[in-house]
């Protein structure tokens, strides 16, 4: 009779793995798999980095949102407020917003959803206000001398005569016009343009803007950071099952004769 004794025929050793396909295959995968895990490290402190930057702006500038008791947005105390601005991020703008990032108990305004929900009261306050227009005599002189009239919010005003020395006044409703809404042609709203789209409204706007982007970009590349992870984890897994698939290969069945 005779048993079966298993030996190893060098399978333990790196050059008896290199010498088989699989395992060179295995120790390749692996140095590719720390090459991952090392750019998922670098990548990750680069993304902590930034939010770190963009938390301390956000602390700095300490803008925060506001919500009543029932942790409903509010704009000047009226739920209704919170609602119309949100219509105009959602519906008007198409912003997909992340309700996790709108929490009561967190009103400072740090993700691109709080960013753009800033943006848009600022954006539809301008957009519904009135602007007290002004125009001098020489606003509303032409080639043909004085006008007879003026129009205001699409009526037309007759200039009084003789034309009074503080101007004439038009309380002018933006309805909903942006920057390039305005007829200029027009002389209230040419004026009342650069009243409500004043450099300060369009610097809020650029702003608030900038913090969206980068809160949005830092998501993006940590997300860059968990898939570099995650190839590293599936390419150490693979270099580990070769290389035990080569070493169990590299075992040799050895009869051995009993009496």
């Amino acid at each position: 009779m005779s048993k079966e004794k298993t030996e190893n025929s060098g399978s333990g050793s790196l050059v008896g793995i290199i010498r088989k396909p699989f395992g060179l295959l295995g120790i390749f995968l692996i140095v590719v798999g720390i090459g991952y895990f090392i750019g998922a490290g670098v990548a990750y402190s680069k993304v902590q980095g930034g939010y770190d930057a963009l938390q301390a702006f956000s602390e700095v500038q300490n803008v925060q949102l506001n919500y009543n008791e029932d942790g409903q947005l509010i704009d000047r105390g009226e739920v209704d407020g919170g609602l119309a601005i949100r219509s105009l991020l959602e519906d008007d703008w198409g912003f997909p917003v992340v309700e996790s990032d709108l929490d009561p108990n967190d009103p400072l305004v740090n993700s691109a959803t709080e960013y753009m929900y800033q943006m848009a009261t600022i954006a539809y306050h301008t957009l519904h206000g009135t602007q007290t227009v002004v125009l001098s005599e020489a606003a509303l002189t032409g080639d043909d001398g004085l006008a007879t009239e003026y129009d205001c919010n699409g009526e037309m005003v007759a200039v009084p005569d003789p034309f009074p020395a503080e101007g004439v006044t038009c309380d002018f409703n933006v309805d909903g016009r942006y920057w390039t809404g305005f007829d200029r042609s027009v002389p209230v709203e040419a004026a009342a343009r650069d009243k409500a789209w004043s450099g300060t409204a369009h610097a809020l706007v650029a702003e608030l803007g900038v913090g969206a982007a980068t809160h949005s970009t830092l998501q993006l590349a940590l997300g860059v950071a968990a898939l570099l992870a995650g190839l590293g984890v599936v390419c150490m897994a693979m270099g580990i099952a070769f290389i035990w698939e080569t070493m169990r290969r590299n075992k040799v069945v050895v009869p051995v004769a009993t009496a």
